[in-house]
């Protein structure tokens, strides 16, 4: 892999501007053995000295290919620019193209947080589909009929049929839309119990559980359920609960998410 195709990735994956300096350092290892292939012998120097004048030269020589690929992107074939601002790099999209990115921005619903309760229902629903609301609550401990509108209305999960017992309740597993939004190939590859803390962060949630205006079908082909339009209202605490499951295994899901009623 290049260090072109290296600082491409970082620059696409920094939330901030990224600055030559921890690009750098960053990329350090193949810098290094760029310079090495490159460099002259050098006079011995101080540790202190020596340690500035190798970060000078890294810098030195990152910055021709930062250059290159700015240039890449100025081209016309990209809607994307990489740009200086606040002292880093970031990616951004062209000036020419906001008008359409606009219009894309102002059709979209703002992202709506799931509570911390809803992470643990559709925590204990990946893990055990297709599952009843008594199972669900059974596992929890507390009632979860509750948070399902609102997983449903986030297009989480679906309804799976109904369970061949007294009373027939309700099975719901996950949706094709659950699969995107946690960048799963199928159920397969559904991550382990801390995976999926890691996923389901409050830091993660604004991109996991934006709100989509059309329906997305599930994973298994099953049509979703209409919409109930229930929406969390909820307040940031950071919290950690275990929801242990019926063969004694836990599924915990840790977040700093918003407390509330849907």
């Amino acid at each position: 892999m290049s260090i072109k195709s290296k600082l491409e990735a970082l620059i696409y994956a920094a939330e901030e501007p990224i600055s030559v300096d921890e690009l750098a350092a960053l990329l350090k290892d193949d810098l290094r053995a760029l310079k090495t292939s490159e460099a002259q012998p050098a006079p011995a120097e101080g540790k202190q000295t020596k340690e500035k004048s190798e970060k000078a030269e890294l810098r030195a020589l990152l910055r021709p290919i930062l250059e290159e690929l700015t240039a890449d992107y100025a081209g016309e074939n990209h809607g994307i620019e990489i740009r200086q601002v606040a002292g880093g790099y970031r990616m951004s999209t062209k000036p020419e193209h906001h008008d359409v990115v606009r219009e894309f921005a102002k059709s979209q619903k703002p992202p709506v947080r799931l509570s911390l309760q809803a992470l643990e229902t559709l925590a204990v629903i990946a893990y055990k589909q297709p599952v009843t609301i008594p199972e669900i609550s059974d596992i929890r401990g507390v009632d979860a009929s509750g948070v399902i509108g609102t997983l449903i209305d986030r297009k989480l999960i679906t309804t799976a049929g109904r369970k061949a017992v007294v009373g027939r309740p309700m099975l719901y597993k996950t949706t094709k839309d659950f699969l995107l939004r946690f960048g799963l190939k199928d159920l397969h590859e559904l991550p382990s119990v801390e995976e999926f803390e890691k996923l389901a962060s409050a830091d993660e949630q604004g991109e996991l559980f934006a709100s989509r205006d059309a329906a997305i079908p599930d994973a298994t082909g099953v049509p979703e359920v209409p919409e109930n339009g229930g929406v969390e209202k909820t307040e940031k605490q950071d919290a950690q609960q275990s929801v242990a499951s019926g063969d004694g295994s836990a599924v915990s899901t840790q977040a700093q998410s918003e407390d509330g009623t849907t």
